[in-house]
């Protein structure tokens, strides 16, 4: 039977209109009763490049039995019916009695178990719930709410790098709503239903208002020694490394297409499209320049073992080992001065380092350059940098 499943693939994917995925996966959806939008997909399995396409064969054939719900040259969605279950659960006839033993085998197979009891899910809180097949096939700006949350997701396990994907259009397709725990409220539905809700006791107790959902509302850290203190803290579409990585509460904050590399300690706020290096430490208060608003166009990467201090603010790339002083701005267009005796120090771990006779260097200068300990002189107020005789390293024990 497995020798029809892999001759049933083949010709799947011998047909001259197939098209290989990007991305692809079965969504549970809420739908404003309002607005007729999708407020939130969220998806307990992302298939991703490469990943499983045989599921994609067997998912998209039994899709010829669903309902489409949006189609365009990069995306298709199909609203998932009894009949799409049922097809699909007929091609997987030779792996189902594992997957029915071994809930952690066959993901995709435990999805379509799972939808057999969940597809008359009832409308719930001026909501219509579904459930959709995505089909992601090419990384251009985003057109649906299923396949933004689509690559949020790749984002945030790490299935797709920080700022390689197009996310363009995404503000204008999600919805500004009022969260209260998972669950997404329209606030025209909301001030529709105040008084009822309020004198019945339903009112719900919002959490926040936002497009974007929380991290931990969609995503289970994928080691067990990522701690973030602070629910708030982290926006879906962040990456938070592979392991070691802690986030205090206050003010830290770390935004969708960003996050760290590895073991990192963040008490500071890493903005949109920074990525930070592993064994670095962002001192509390501490801001990174992002690049969704303000002008900035130039993504910032901040290298490995660098320390940010309190209240400091890095708007240009810091290579490794790098150390910026609590309270100080690291900007483009800051004037620092370094001497030649630490302009030749620099020069020797920076092989492209040019060394000026007038020791005057703007920011961006020294933007990615290794080593570099940024200080302002306390006497002077003069801006001025050297090479870092530092070493920055974590405590081991508490990543």
């Amino acid at each position: 039977m497995i020798e029809d499943f892999n001759k049933f693939v083949t010709q799947f994917q011998s047909n001259p209109h197939y098209k290989k995925p990007l991305g692809f996966g079965i969504a549970r959806v809420e739908i404003g009763i309002k607005s007729q939008k999708t407020l939130i997909s969220t998806y307990p399995i992302l298939n991703w490049i490469d990943e499983n396409l045989g599921s994609f064969a067997v998912l998209k054939t039994a899709a010829t039995k669903a309902k489409e719900v949006f189609k365009s040259e990069n995306e298709e969605i199909f609203e998932v019916n009894e009949v799409f279950v049922n097809e699909a659960l007929n091609l997987y006839a030779p792996f189902l009695n594992e997957a029915l033993n071994n809930k952690n085998q066959h993901k995709n197979i435990q999805v379509l178990l799972q939808l057999q009891s969940l597809l008359d899910t009832p409308n719930v809180h001026g909501k219509r719930v579904a459930f959709h097949f995505c089909v992601l096939y090419a990384d251009k700006p985003c057109e649906s709410v299923e396949t933004s949350y689509m690559k949020l997701l790749a984002l945030s396990l790490g299935k797709a790098p920080l700022r390689s994907l197009c996310l363009d259009g995404i503000f204008g397709l999600l919805s500004n709503v009022a969260w209260s725990g998972n669950t997404p409220y329209e606030l025209e539905w909301l001030r529709e239903n105040e008084i009822a809700l309020k004198l019945k006791g339903e009112f719900p107790a919002i959490d926040f208002v936002d497009k974007f959902p929380r991290y931990l509302m969609q995503v289970i850290p994928q080691y067990d020694n990522i701690r973030l203190l602070d629910t708030a803290k982290t926006r879906f579409g962040a990456y938070l490394g592979n392991g070691g990585y802690t986030q205090m509460p206050g003010a830290s904050y770390v935004n969708f297409n960003a996050g760290a590399m590895g073991a990192c300690m963040n008490e500071g706020r890493i903005s949109s499209s920074v990525v930070v290096g592993e064994g670095s430490d962002v001192g509390g208060g501490a801001s990174i320049l992002g690049v969704l608003s303000g002008g900035n166009s130039d993504p910032i990467s901040i290298g490995k073992n660098c320390l940010l201090g309190v209240n400091s603010s890095t708007g240009i790339s810091l290579g490794d080992g790098c150390i910026v002083d609590g309270g100080i701005a690291v900007l483009a267009g800051t004037i620092f001065k370094i001497s030649q005796e630490e302009a030749q120090k620099l020069a020797e771990i920076n092989p492209n380092f040019e060394i000026k006779e007038n020791g005057i260097y703007k920011g961006r200068e020294l933007s990615a350059k290794n080593g570099i300990h940024f200080r302002q002189n306390s006497k002077t107020g003069e801006m001025i940098a050297f090479r870092s005789n530092r070493k920055i390293e974590l405590n081991a024990a508490l990543h």
